[in-house]
């Protein structure tokens, strides 16, 4: 992506416009999506995508039992008990509340330490995981099997995954939430057993009004970034349920005068009289605190690091060479500087701190994005010594490859170049031993634990330590050894997934 395309208009000027309509008398697009959705079936999913969709899980609620302690957490625990709520979900943490309120918490840890999955696409990118709350939430209020839940979570990244390929949301300067309305939708109207036109209804409702703008994206970034998709979550739940109820919503989502067609000045053309479910399968996985971006660059950081045994107060630059997205979200180019990070959302943005926290620990977890971490004096003074440049070779790779360059220069006049074109979870690069690697190197939220919190609240002594969680529930639940011979919704359901209660008892 060139720097003329992101400066040039998004949309022309208000008022009359080529039509963007599909054929006359062509099916709506959330007709079509609906029909996808209603036929959707469990059988079909391969062997590789069940075990692609139970890494997916594992990998989900990682990230969601590690930020258990982080603040956004608790702020929307204090929040909740201002409002309240039917208490027909599970909080994970412990707690219960309304279904809509469990979205948007669920949601939210799952984003807040950055190690979710991420699919990429030419125009942008979207994390599927981020359906995993609300979906979680609709499957529970409507007492669905883990078999259900997991037909559905396959639904959602499809749908999600699809739109990614062909709209390019974030270069037209929108957020992937977008997408992740109308898949949220989709896999809660199944779940809430929905007829096909109420499922039309519902992706309808959901998504014209969770238009949302990647200035979440831009400095200084704020919590927003990560509350977003939690916020979409949310919406698009309580949206499918008013769709059950009988409201409509616009039908001409894409074709209408001033649908989605029209919005990205494209007739978006997507095939859902296709069955797979294969989208899972397609997802890469992170193993740093970190925007995706990023994964490849500190890998090479760390690797030059550990090879060459430098003292990093002797490095006098870094030069860090990347694809162009890369460079415009977190190197200092459209979205923003990134000379002085102050708070979590900025750091694990931003590729110059990324750099430096690699260099100076050795590490890129959570406990880098600790503020006191950020604004120690060795990391914003190193990180002042590093650039961040776009390289066109790496920018026509993307996304096939991300690829990256660092370059280390010493005082003394030494220089270290390492190149790479992947990192450790991308395509066919991930595996069980690597994944229980990572899982190991969460930090851990509190206190040993032996027993899920059972009250409606939660505090800090009562939260899960998340190493015990994972190995537990690996070992358990899902040991690599089970290979292709059970589907997660052969042995859990959607409770198991949020507490320890269902595990004690199994003891």
């Amino acid at each position: 992506m060139l720097q003329q395309e992101i400066d040039q208009p998004i949309i022309g000027a208000w008022g009359p416009a080529e039509s963007r309509s599909s054929s006359p008398g062509a099916e709506p697009a959330v007709k079509q999506i609906a029909r996808f959705v209603s036929r959707a079936d469990f059988g079909s999913i391969g062997g590789d995508t069940k075990l692609a969709l139970k890494r997916t899980v594992l990998d989900t609620i990682a990230c969601a039992v590690a930020a258990l302690g982080g603040e956004p957490a608790k702020m929307l625990r204090e929040q909740f008990k201002e409002y309240g709520g039917n208490a027909l979900c599970t909080l994970i943490g412990g707690g219960r509340t309304s279904p809509d309120q469990a979205a948007l918490l669920n949601s939210v840890l799952v984003r807040y330490v950055d190690i979710l999955d991420t699919y990429m696409s030419p125009g942008g990118l979207c994390h599927p995981s981020d359906n995993f709350g609300a979906v979680l939430a609709a499957a529970e209020m409507s007492n669905r099997s883990g078999r259900d839940f997991l037909l559905a979570l396959a639904i959602a990244y499809e749908v999600q995954c699809r739109f990614t390929e062909v709209v390019p949301v974030m270069f037209r300067g929108l957020n992937h939430a977008l997408q992740l309305s109308m898949s949220v939708a989709a896999a809660a109207s199944r779940l809430l057993d929905l007829t096909p036109d109420q499922t039309a209804n519902a992706i309808a409702i959901a998504a014209a009004d969770n238009v949302s703008l990647a200035v979440v994206h831009v400095e200084p970034v704020s919590h927003w970034k990560g509350i977003s998709p939690g916020w979409t979550g949310m919406r698009a739940l309580y949206g499918t349920s008013m769709a059950k109820k009988g409201f409509t919503g616009p039908l001409g989502l894409f074709e209408g005068p001033n649908g989605l067609n029209r919005l990205f000045d494209q007739t978006i053309s997507i095939d859902w009289t296709n069955p797979g479910l294969g989208a899972s399968r397609k997802t890469v996985f992170k193993k740093y605190s970190a925007l995706v971006h990023g994964q490849p660059v500190i890998e090479t950081v760390l690797a030059l690091r550990s090879q060459h045994r430098f003292n990093p107060e002797d490095v006098a630059e870094v030069v860090a060479e990347v694809f162009q997205f890369a460079y415009e979200i977190a190197g200092g180019g459209h979205f923003g500087s990134k000379d002085r990070p102050q708070t979590k959302e900025q750091a694990d943005y931003n590729l110059k701190y990324l750099i430096s926290a690699a260099l100076l620990d050795g590490e890129v977890g959570p406990a880098q994005l600790e503020a006191d971490r950020i604004l120690r004096t060795d990391a914003q003074q190193l990180l002042q010594r590093v650039t961040v440049k776009p390289c066109d070779e790496f920018t026509r790779r993307y996304p096939q490859q991300l690829g990256c360059r660092i370059t280390i220069k010493l005082r003394d006049g030494g220089t270290f170049t390492r190149e790479q074109t992947d990192f450790e979870g991308s395509h066919g690069k991930g595996s069980w031993k690597n994944f229980i690697g990572c899982a190991n190197r969460l930090p851990a939220t509190c206190s040993e634990t032996r027993s899920c919190p059972r009250s409606r609240t939660s505090t800090k002594s009562r939260q899960p330590n998340s190493r015990r969680f994972l190995a537990v529930f690996v070992r358990r639940r899902f040991s690599p050894g089970l290979g292709n011979r059970s589907s997660l919704g052969e042995v859990v359901e959607p409770k198991i997934l949020i507490g320890y209660q269902r595990m004690d008892r199994n003891r």
